[in-house]
């Protein structure tokens, strides 16, 4: 028995083919664009029907990202109207075979017996983790626990932390380890899209809506059906579409452009990198959708709060950048000047380093001189950012974490140092996580002081 992936536009086309390939004897499941079937691409697929018109991400681009995947599942090219140009692009690019519709019950039959057998990788809820989530540490075990906690939920998930900490990583594991599994995971980057498109990205749109919509679009909300849809950068969005984003939480409904409401299922989980508390201060972010995003808040550490993580990210990343070759070792100094950097670009700057350290070294020892990182700047260098708010609330943060630290855990000694009230350091303590922190370490000090 296999399991079929079905990518077609055409609903009747899509749902005669998997009622076929049940009563044959297989698994099917069904996707009505690219972009949808992307996000449901699994190692418990062994083959992909797909159609090669469809609006928005076409057969041929789409079959371009699911053969980026080394591990991809064999994929069939359908179209109604085969070519040259078409048939020889969808063979270079790695298609088992391009076919015609339409398509016999023997036919489709025969073709799937034809298919490569498809290796079995281990698949697990743990597979998801591709290095941002490794680690022992305190803080990580933190994230992992409210990654446990969230997953199953139905409310919104803001993820926060600085760039390159993996946290897009957290949203798949969420995704991966709730019962919304099975559906898709679509991830729309707010920053990446201009202002002009974003709407249609997210909603849809109907054809001929305005120019250049030359066919229907469903949209990422809908596309991801009742899965996840991951919404990173969310701080860069537009305030215009900040108001149709919070209806849509608030309300369950889009409005595709140029079309009527439509109701959405999708479980949203956002991320930013900025301070959102600091933007809605400043009147730049919206803080009623402040706060409908905020239900469930989950903040990811910088990789230079998790030290003893270091190396066995090292590490892992190390086995990832070989591929199965053999695997060059870390020396005590390499593994010595990899702690002590400072990592500004968190888990993805370390990933980076251990790659171009595989690339450049030919023996089995990686040394100190094969890490090409610049040696530990100072604490003013070590977050460089152009958005002041988030600099601010760093830079804030460095400050109660270096006072506290000084006074030996005694609240009412760092607020004198900070030149602030007591109850505004529990405040921003509360802000930043530090209450436990400092109670947890420093409990001595702490009640002494403060009792």
């Amino acid at each position: 028995m296999s399991t079929i992936l079905i990518v077609d536009d055409d609903a009747a086309l899509r749902d005669g083919l998997a009622e076929t390939l049940t009563d044959l004897g297989h698994d099917a499941l069904t996707a009505m664009s690219g972009r949808e079937a992307i996000g449901m691409l699994s190692p418990a697929i062994d083959a992909i029907l797909l159609d090669l018109r469809m609006p928005g991400i076409d057969g041929i681009e789409t079959l371009r990202r699911i053969r980026a995947d080394g591990d991809a599942p064999p994929v069939i090219v359908l179209t109604a109207y085969a070519s040259p140009e078409n048939t020889i692009e969808a063979m270079r690019l790695g298609a088992f075979d391009h076919l015609v519709k339409p398509i016999g019950r023997d036919a489709l039959r025969e073709l799937i017996e034809r298919l490569p057998p498809r290796p079995r990788r281990q698949q697990d809820k743990e597979s998801v983790d591709d290095g941002g989530l490794i680690g022992t540490s305190e803080a990580m075990r933190r994230v992992q626990k409210m990654i446990g906690l969230a997953a199953d939920a139905d409310a919104t998930i803001m993820i926060r932390g600085e760039t390159g900490t993996g946290k897009e990583l957290v949203a798949r594991a969420l995704h991966v380890h709730s019962r919304r599994s099975s559906s898709p995971f679509i991830a729309v980057n707010c920053a990446a899209i201009p202002q002009d498109l974003l709407e249609s990205e997210l909603f849809g749109h109907v054809k001929g809506s305005f120019t250049g919509a030359s066919s229907d679009r469903s949209g990422a909300f809908r596309d991801a059906g009742s899965g996840t849809l991951f919404l990173d950068e969310i701080g860069d969005m537009p305030q215009p579409m900040q108001a149709k984003i919070l209806r849509a939480l608030q309300e369950r409904i889009i409005t595709p452009v140029g079309g009527k409401p439509v109701k959405v299922a999708a479980r949203v989980v956002a991320a930013t990198h900025r301070d959102l508390a600091g933007l809605v201060a400043s009147g730049t972010f919206r803080e009623d959708l402040y706060y409908r995003l905020n239900v469930i808040p989950i903040e990811l550490p910088p990789l230079r709060e998790r030290v003893e993580d270091i190396l066995p990210l090292a590490n892992h990343f190390l086995a990832l950048a070989t591929n199965g070759r053999a695997r060059p070792h870390l020396s005590k100094a390499a593994g010595a000047k990899l702690a002590h950097a400072p990592w500004p670009g968190n888990v993805r700057e370390l990933r980076n380093v251990i790659e171009r350290a595989c690339v450049l070294t030919r023996g089995a020892l990686v040394d100190a001189d094969d890490i090409d990182i610049p040696e530990a700047p100072g604490d003013e260098e070590t977050e460089p950012s152009t958005d002041l708010p988030a600099a601010v609330a760093r830079l804030e943060e460095r400050l109660i974490r270096r006072a506290l630290a000084a006074c030996g855990g005694n609240r009412t000694e760092a607020a004198r140092q900070l030149n602030i009230n007591r109850q505004l350091l529990y405040t921003k303590m509360q802000r930043y996580g530090l209450g436990e922190e400092a109670s947890g370490n420093l409990t001595g000090a702490v009640g002494k002081d403060d009792a």
